[in-house]
């Protein structure tokens, strides 16, 4: 009898000592044990839409956390984010990192026009550029090379550029994440399902393996910045919770390629949204004017706070959306 109590008494110790464990595990994952960043502002530089500026088909924004900036991809034509940064009056010249999210010319297509004009004003402006690994994989077809960044690396390193290749999760400031590529849990295809990559185990389906996105931790929840979101944006949002801090979505922001999304999947995404808390929606670039309309309606925002973007639109920290005149 002695010692089947003595055993009880033994179980409800190891118990109570793995369940007060356990709870200061999830309370760790949703308390604020976490750096958060005291400001944010992010402005897109380069996408369709303008009234002031180059409107183009591509992707570009100035992203500043806590003083720090960085430029989250480079646009499509060479000099549109250049002449935009002019007209908008911003200076990138103090500017030393950039994030491509992934290959495609219209997030890559500004970078060396960028490094070689603010270089000329500061040899360490836009010199060091984070990039995911497999962006300069061979992505060949019809007898020609699709991927620039092969030519872009030589061109810009020769500038005195430097690339930094991430395969996981990579902290850039305090608060300030980098996902790296993003695990496909969903089946959301946001490619074009055409091009073919070539591995050490021979051609494959172009999924854009590297295509990573911008995680910041706010006291308000977590702030994303997309490029395509070729991961898929609630692929891109679970990594991000499961990764850096278990919270709300406070605001995505980018483009997310859901131009060609039917109803269905519109509403599952709206749907997913809705779950993580959503407060600001700026969707930009491939995301789609008629996507943006309808995951405005399906997840109970409103015109204040989920808007097409466009170049000079804005989204800060504590104050919202910007959404210059002609997306307001």
């Amino acid at each position: 009898m002695i010692v089947r109590l003595l055993l009880c008494f033994l179980c409800s110790l190891f118990y109570a000592v793995t369940s007060d464990a356990q709870r200061s595990t999830d309370e760790a994952l949703e308390r604020s044990d976490y750096r958060k960043v005291e400001s944010v502002s992010v402005l897109i530089l380069s996408t369709m839409l303008a009234d002031r500026g180059i409107g183009e088909w591509g992707f570009a924004a100035l992203v500043e956390v806590d003083g720090r900036k960085l430029l989250f991809d480079t646009g499509a034509r060479p000099q549109t984010v250049l002449q935009n940064s002019v007209e908008l009056g911003v200076d990138l010249s103090d500017v030393e990192d950039v994030v491509l999210s992934h290959n495609h010319t219209d997030h890559t297509g500004g970078l060396i026009t960028l490094r070689s004009h603010f270089a000329e004003q500061n040899p360490r402006a836009l010199s060091r550029t984070h990039v995911g690994k497999g962006i300069f994989l061979s992505r060949p077809g019809d007898g020609r090379e699709w991927n620039p960044m092969p030519r872009i690396r030589e061109e810009y390193e020769s500038a005195g550029g430097e690339f930094v290749v991430h395969d996981g999760p990579y902290e850039w400031a305090p608060g300030v994440w980098l996902t790296g590529p993003v695990p496909r849990i969903h089946p959301e295809r946001n490619w074009s399902g055409v091009g073919q990559l070539r591995t050490a185990n021979g051609l494959q389906a172009d999924t854009i393996p590297e295509s990573m996105s911008l995680v910041i931790e706010t006291s308000e929840g977590l702030v994303v910045v997309s490029g395509c979101g070729h991961a898929g944006i609630i692929n891109i949002l679970e990594y991000a919770r499961s990764q850096f801090r278990r919270s709300n979505i406070h605001a995505v922001l980018g483009g997310f390629h859901l131009f060609t999304a039917d109803d269905e999947t519109l509403k599952w995404t709206a749907q997913k949204f809705k779950e993580f808390g959503l407060k600001h929606f700026l969707g930009s670039h491939c995301t789609g004017i008629e996507a943006v309309y309808q995951i405005r309606d399906a997840v109970g925002l409103a015109r204040e706070n989920c808007v097409v973007g466009a170049v000079g639109s804005s989204f800060t920290l504590g104050e919202g959306i910007d959404p210059v005149r002609l997306a307001r």
